[in-house]
């Protein structure tokens, strides 16, 4: 840290900057952190005795367009410098009132108070940018060495005063591969409540977090068994101890853990693998012996756009993770017998979203009998290869009926209503299927025809 710092030089200038002003200046937090552990980042944390007053005219020394001040009422002054992104927080102490999330601030003076506030050991490590020296009262080197996540002081204290400190206990847990200390997850899994005083949309980004870190499956254990998980999805818990299928060998709930590691780390996949097998602890039912969760996917569709809803995800990412739930049996469903109007039809229902369907489905093959696994991916591979050969041959998502809705109403002289959708949906499927050239607008109404007569619509 200390070289990237002396290296750039309107960095170095700024560090002078508060040299010269005779204010102390510190990088901290999650800064000294991921630099001891030798992790990437592009973000910088300071910490100083100066006001915020003072820190933004020093700042504008060296680059005045680039300061920010979003946090400004709490000592905070944001500033892009040399291309990393500063935060430099005046020293300070926080009261929470009872039942609040937000702070009284306080500034102080000195730094050791200052790291006394932090949540966990290993965010509460000071670095002198200029000596290199670095201040650890909470021993978080000991922590880092030890990979363990440890509130600073009274854990029951940290969490009272901010309750989103145990989601964020969980989310380095994942994120880093370290084990909560003992007495602080007992903590978390006594003011678990506390989290109903968290907005959702903090809740939801911590989620977000968790679900991008390397070890999701990780993050959602911990969140279910230190009792979070209950002010989050609570439908979730439900999966622990309903028997899978033939198909796994471990409850839905450890199955879906091991999916939601397998598949790549896009947070509409991470999503769909959480929910997709959600509804079958609500549609499970057990018939000649075999269990049965007929129209789970249906069903966890629905749920999935509710839970996510709540979660106030955005509505395109909403609508992806629904159509994945749905459709996340019909690759794992396939045989070589299909024709390729079936591929075609998968392809236009999956449309941009195929490769995140296959890449889940690939996820979700976790039998503990070797014959089947192999088997399963000898079949998906088939599917993709099919797929490729058809996409170059012809552009699927563009194959329409012959019939477009003014056509059939002209045709017919019937006035619109739910019959056009009837008559388009039976037109495409005999293009896909191969039946019906995609201009063969007299063919295409012969078979319009017999389908009304037939129908009598």
């Amino acid at each position: 840290m200390i070289d990237l710092l002396t290296t750039h030089e309107k960095l170095r200038i700024l560090i002078g900057a508060f040299e010269r002003h005779g204010k102390q200046l510190y990088i901290v937090g999650g800064s000294v952190r991921d630099v001891l552990l030798r992790r990437e980042h592009i973000d910088i944390d300071l910490a100083t005795d100066a006001r915020p007053e003072l820190v933004k005219a020093l700042v504008a020394e060296v680059q005045p367009e680039a300061i920010y001040t979003v946090g400004e009422r709490f000592g905070t002054i944001g500033a892009i410098v040399d291309g990393y992104v500063l935060e430099i927080t005046t020293f300070r102490s926080e009261r929470y009132k009872p039942y609040s999330r937000k702070p009284t601030v306080t500034f102080g003076t000195s730094l050791e108070g200052d790291l006394s506030r932090r949540d966990f050991t290993i965010n509460a490590i000071a670095q002198n940018p200029i000596t290199g020296e670095l201040f650890d009262p909470f021993d978080g080197l000991g922590d880092i060495t030890a990979r363990v996540i440890r509130a600073v002081g009274m854990p029951d204290e940290r969490f009272g005063e901010d309750p989103l400190r145990m989601l964020r206990a969980i989310r380095f847990a994942s994120q880093l591969g370290f084990d909560i200390e003992a007495e602080t997850a007992k903590a978390i899994g006594r003011n678990h409540r506390k989290l109903r005083l968290v907005s959702q949309e903090r809740i939801t980004d911590e989620v977000n977090k968790i679900l991008a870190s390397p070890s999701p499956g990780r993050g959602i254990r911990l969140l279910c068994d230190l009792k979070l998980m209950e002010f989050i999805i609570p439908e979730f818990l439900e999966l622990r101890g309903t028997q899978s299928d033939e198909y796994h060998h471990k409850d839905v709930f450890e199955h879906t853990l091991i999916v939601l590691d397998r598949v790549p780390a896009d947070l509409r996949l991470r999503w769909a693998a959480l929910l997709h097998d959600i509804a079958k602890p609500a549609t499970k039912v057990i018939a000649d012996g075999e269990v049965h969760f007929y129209g789970h996917d249906v069903v966890g569709a629905e749920m999935a756009r509710v839970i996510l809803m709540r979660m106030r995800l955005p509505r395109e990412t909403t609508d992806i993770v629904r159509k994945l739930v749905s459709m996340h049996q019909r690759v794992n469903l396939y045989e070589s017998s299909w024709t390729d109007g079936a591929v075609r039809r998968l392809l236009r229902d999956a449309d941009d979203e195929i490769g995140l369907l296959l890449s889940l489905s690939r996820a979700d093959i976790t039998s503990r009998r070797p014959r089947k696994v192999e088997y399963a991916l000898s079949q998906l591979l088939e599917l993709e290869d099919r797929i490729k050969s058809l996409v170059e041959q012809e552009e699927v998502k563009a194959i329409k009926s012959p019939l477009d809705g003014n056509d059939l109403m002209a045709i017919f002289h019937r006035p619109p209503g739910p019959w056009i959708r009837d008559v388009k949906d039976l037109l495409l499927s005999k293009v896909l299927d191969g039946e019906l050239a995609p201009d063969d607008k007299e063919t295409a109404q012969r078979f319009a025809q017999e389908f009304l007569n037939r129908a009598r619509l």
